[in-house]
């Protein structure tokens, strides 16, 4: 039974389906108004399921470039416990088909364009598109999560207010300096693969100092919805989490390396955890 959990964890890419859903459910606590509790489930719902299958489909048709890296040469469909079949494009089109439509019928269709967009984006521009071919395919790509944020706003108010737009532009600009750091500490990997990320392109220092320019940017971005209305909460969140990603973006720019680009890693995610969470409970707490 855990295995299959396990299983369906992998192939799905779960972990990056919630961090997305919690981009949404950050841009819907941004936006002034109000929502229902089935309405937000739904969002939630709808933002997990396509993120999962736009997961499903990357590792699909990355299969064989999984197969050549160290990290990912576990993976179902590279070693076999899942046969990459019609079925399964199938069940990956099912899984998105629904979750577009039954936020279009419950919540409202821009909302739903935005859900289908995120998922299009990473699942074709991303995987198909520009993987192989170009340094941009992560910054073309990560506007995964900026659709997400857009989702989340629209499920309140299709117009969309300035802050979740603001927070939207963050997610842009957060996940290229992420997954360079991830692609510098695997950068043979990538250069074995053939896959042309940055660090694989231009080497560590440039990246280092690229990743720096993207994450003073996007703090310094991160504070201006307190302009729109966001309290307490939410600058503390986004203060604490600047804080720490700036300094491990100045580490890794002084000693680039596999050790301080992991750290970096990580220094984004909490950074983004920290600003969602605390974007999330400022509005349902000081509302």
């Amino acid at each position: 039974m855990l295995d299959t959990i396990k299983l369906i964890c992998t192939v799905f890419k779960v972990r990056i389906g919630i961090a997305i859903t919690l981009c949404a459910l950050g841009g819907l606590a941004m936006t002034p108004g109000h929502t229902g509790a089935w309405q937000i489930t739904a969002l939630a719902l709808a933002v997990l399921i396509s993120s999962a299958s736009a997961g499903a489909f990357n590792q699909y048709v990355e299969r064989d470039l999984d197969a050549l890296m160290v990290r990912t040469r576990g993976r179902p469909f590279v070693t076999g416990r899942l046969q990459a079949n019609g079925y399964w494009l199938m069940i990956i089109v099912v899984l998105l088909l629904m979750s577009v439509g039954a936020v279009a019928l419950t919540v409202n269709t821009v909302c739903a364009l935005y859900i289908f967009l995120g998922a299009f984006f990473y699942g074709i521009v991303y995987t198909v598109w520009l993987k192989r071919r170009s340094w941009t395919n992560i910054v073309l790509g990560g506007l995964a999560g900026s659709f997400a944020v857009l989702a989340g706003a629209a499920a309140v108010d299709p117009d969309l207010a300035p802050a979740p737009i603001v927070l939207a532009v963050v997610l842009f600009l957060w996940t290229p300096p992420h997954f360079w750091s991830l692609a510098m500490a695997y950068r043979k990997d990538y250069a074995q693969a053939g896959v042309p990320m940055l660090p694989v392109v231009v080497g560590d220092q440039l990246t280092a100092a690229v990743i720096l320019i993207h994450t003073v940017l996007l703090v310094g971005l991160s504070f201006v919805p307190v302009l729109y209305g966001m309290g307490w909460i939410y600058l503390t969140g986004a203060a604490i989490g600047g804080y720490l990603f700036t300094k491990a973006g100045v580490q890794l720019n002084q000693a680039p390396g596999r050790e301080s680009a992991m750290r970096n890693f990580h220094a984004s995610l909490i950074q983004l955890s920290l600003l969602l969470l605390a974007a999330i409970l400022d509005a349902w707490l000081l509302a």
